[in-house]
C-alpha cells in the first residue's frame, strides 16, 4: 500500500528497511513518501515497463538485478495491464528498487522517463543502494515483508520503521484477485478467421495474452475473477482459460471450483502461473510457497514431453506441490507433471492425460520475454480441435451442457 505521494524537486534520501532489521540507504526514485510489500527480486535485463505494469506483481515490491534501468524510458504501447476502464496503463508494483536509474531515456518509442512515470502513478522507488547484496540476501533469507521510506519518512528512528513493515501485511494468505481483475467483461475479437470462444477468467490477466490467443483466431470473452459456471458456459466456449495472477492461491476457493465444474464437464481448460497452482488445487494437489520465488525473463525449464528446454518468463512465488517421478491419480483421473524448473526442480506444468486440462507455471505469452513457449497457445487450440471432434462432446452440446 503506497501513502499520498509528491514529486521531488531533486533526490531526496531514502532508505530501505527489510523486517529482519536489515536496512539500505539510497535517494528517492519515484514518487516520495512510504510504501511496504513483499520484497522479490526479478533476474530480467529489459521489459521492465512490462513487469511494472504486470497485475501479478500486485503487493510486491520489486527489486531489479540488473544495474541500469530506464535506459528505453516508457511507451503507452508496452504496458501489461491496458484494458477497457480507469486502470489503463497502471503500474502494480508496490514500490521498485534500483542501482543506477538511466539519467535520460534514449528510444524512439519513448514518450516519457521511468522516473516521471514512477512519479505520475505514485510509486514510491529507491535508487542507488547495492541492489547485488540485497538480492544475496533475499536469497539467503528468503523473500520478506520490507517498507521503502524517502524524504521526511526516511528520517524517522530505523526500530520504528522496523516495527512499520513488521505491521504490514505478509504475502501468505493475500487474495489480490478482486484488486486486480476486471470489473466488467469484455471481448478481444479474432484476428482473421474466427475459429474458437474461449472464456478467460482474469486472476490477473496481462494485455498480450488474450492478443495471443486472438492471433490464432480465437474470439476471448474476458470475465471478472468470480466469474461462475454457468456465467462461463453460457458463452459455449470450446475453451476456459485460468490467467496469471497475484496473491496466495490457497484463497482462491471460488476458481478452483470453477475449474472442478469445467473438468467434470470434460470442457478444455489451459492455466498459466495463478492459474496453473488453481488447476493443481482443484486436481486435489497443495500449493506452498517458495523461499523466494521466480522472477525474470530467463528461467529454463523443460518440457518432459518433448525433452526441449525453454528459456521463459517467471513471476511467482507459489508452486504446486506435485510428484515429479510419476503419474498421480486424481478424483479426475490421471495427471502428470509435464514441466519441471532445471534450477531447482519446481513443478512448471501440469497434463491431465483423462480430461482435456493442462497448465504451465511461466508466461508463454513473451511480453517481455523470450518466445520459447508460444506453442503453448497452438496446444491448447489443437486440444480445442480434438476435444470438438470428439463424439461425446458433440452431444454433450446437443443437450445444451
Amino acid at each position: 500500500m503506497t501513502s499520498e505521494t509528491h514529486a521531488p524537486h531533486h533526490r531526496e534520501e531514502a532508505v530501505l528497511v527489510l523486517e529482519d532489521g536489515r536496512s539500505f540507504r539510497g535517494e528517492a526514485y519515484g514518487a516520495v513518501g512510504e510504501t511496504y510489500g513483499e520484497a522479490v527480486f526479478s533476474t530480467g535485463m529489459t521489459g521492465y515497463q512490462e513487469t511494472l505494469t504486470d497485475p501479478s506483481y500486485c503487493g510486491q515490491v520489486v527489486v531489479m538485478t540488473s544495474p541500469h534501468v530506464g535506459n528505453t524510458g516508457v511507451n503507452d504501447e508496452d504496458a501489461e495491464s491496458r484494458r477497457p476502464g480507469a486502470d489503463s496503463g497502471r503500474i502494480w508494483v508496490s514500490g521498485y528498487v534500483v542501482r543506477d536509474p538511466a539519467r535520460r531515456p534514449s528510444n524512439w518509442r519513448s514518450r516519457r522517463g521511468l522516473d516521471e512515470e514512477l512519479r505520475t502513478q505514485g510509486i514510491v522507488g529507491i535508487s542507488g543502494i547495492d541492489t547485488r547484496a540485497l538480492t544475496r540476501h533475499l536469497r539467503e533469507r528468503g523473500a520478506m515483508r520490507v517498507g521503502i521510506f524517502s524524504g521526511v519518512s526516511a528520517q524517522a528512528d530505523p526500530s520504528a520503521l522496523v516495527q512499520r513493515v513488521l505491521a504490514s501485511p505478509e504475502m501468505a494468505g493475500a487474495d489480490f484477485v478482486g484488486e486486480v481483475t476486471t470489473a466488467e467483461p469484455y471481448v478481444i475479437e479474432p484476428v482473421g478467421t474466427h475459429k474458437f470462444t474461449v472464456a478467460a477468467i482474469d486472476l490477473g490477466i496481462k494485455t498480450m495474452t488474450p492478443e495471443r490467443m486472438a492471433e490464432r483466431g480465437i474470439r476471448v470473452h474476458v470475465l471478472p475473477g468470480d466469474a461462475t459456471l454457468e456465467q462461463v458456459l453460457a458463452l459455449r466456449p470450446d475453451g476456459v482459460f485460468f490467467s496469471n495472477g497475484p496473491g496466495d492461491p490457497a484463497t482462491a476457493h471460488g476458481p478452483v471450483a470453477l475449474v472442478q465444474g469445467l473438468l467434470e464437464r470434460r470442457t478444455p481448460v489451459f492455466g498459466i502461473c495463478f492459474g496453473n497452482q488453481i488447476l493443481g488445487r482443484a486436481l486435489g494437489f497443495g500449493t506452498y510457497k517458495l523461499k523466494y520465488g521466480h522472477r525474470g525473463i530467463n528461467q529454463p525449464v523443460q518440457d518432459r514431453l518433448t525433452g526441449k528446454v525453454e528459456v521463459t518468463a517467471h513471476n511467482h512465488g507459489f508452486a504446486v506441490d506435485a510428484p515429479a517421478d510419476r503419474v498421480s491419480e486424481t478424483p479426475y483421473g490421471r495427471v502428470e507433471v509435464s514441466h519441471v524448473n532445471l534450477n531447482d526442480g519446481v513443478v512448471e506444468g501440469l497434463r491431465a492425460l483423462d480430461v482435456p486440462a493442462f497448465s504451465v507455471q511461466y508466461h508463454p505469452e513473451a511480453a517481455a520475454g523470450p518466445h520459447d513457449a508460444a506453442y503453448l497457445f497452438d496446444r491448447f487450440t489443437d486440444l480445442m480441435t480434438q476435444h470438438r471432434n470428439d463424439p461425446a462432446h458433440n452431444e454433450h452440446r446437443k443437450d445444451g451442457a
